[in-house]
């Protein structure tokens, strides 16, 4: 068994072969479960970017072992996959709700998974490769379930809270903080146009049992508040 190892991580056609059709099924393992719940880069999308990577790790190694370029890096090409993809992880992730709710998050740091996946295939290191082709799954299907079980008591909500004055920002950032897990906000212009009002778009966690008005309600009554709308 070690001589089959010690084979496979040497560099001729029979090994790239072998690297070319581990880097799809790992690929296609990642991007199996992006496929399943309909996302935009699925099982294909996967398997093209650890292809690619593996196979620009190999051109590395191909420059350094064929064409006897010794005195450069062989893992220098396969670097720049890193950086590189984080452009085409960057497409999948995208704005809803007027810009209160990010979706893409977790394709777009798949794809850079396979792509690190990929170019590990494409070096001849399996067991980092499929170690963490078990890992990702993991991620994507018991992790995922375990969020939801630890948010099922809370959800997320876009609200418009307009205050008094620029001066209740600092002490508002602080209270949403501490007791409304206060995930996003931004500062803006007051929607009512009266001066000196401020304004703050904010994404927090509230709990499911109360009702979207009476979640408001609570907001409103906060000192400081002016009013409190949802964000949409």
């Amino acid at each position: 068994m070690q001589e089959i190892w010690e084979y496979l991580r040497e560099f001729n056609t029979i090994t790239v072969i072998v690297r070319v059709i581990l880097a799809a099924l790992a690929g296609a393992l990642v991007g199996m479960e992006r496929e399943f719940h309909g996302r935009a880069a699925g099982m294909r999308t996967h398997m093209m970017v650890a292809l690619g990577a593996a196979l620009t790790t190999m051109i590395g190694q191909f420059g350094y072992y064929e064409l006897g370029f010794t005195n450069v890096d062989p893992m220098r090409v396969g670097a720049q996959v890193i950086s590189g993809v984080g452009f085409l992880g960057a497409g999948t992730i995208l704005l809803r709700g007027g810009g209160s709710r990010i979706t893409g998050l977790t394709t777009g740091a798949g794809l850079w998974a396979a792509a690190a996946i990929g170019l590990a295939v494409g070096a001849g290191f399996y067991t980092g490769a499929f170690m963490t082709v078990f890992a990702v799954m993991l991620t994507f299907t018991l992790v995922s379930r375990l969020e939801m079980l630890l948010n099922r008591k809370r959800q997320r909500m876009a609200i418009y809270l307009e205050l008094e004055n620029v001066d209740e920002v600092a002490v508002m950032l602080e209270l949403l903080r501490s007791e409304y897990g206060l995930m996003e906000v931004q500062v803006t212009p007051p929607r009512s146009g009266q001066h000196p009002h401020v304004g703050m778009e904010i994404l927090v966690r509230v709990p499911q049992k109360l009702s979207t008005q009476e979640n408001l309600k609570r907001f409103t009554a906060l000192k400081g508040v002016v009013f409190a709308l949802r964000n949409v």
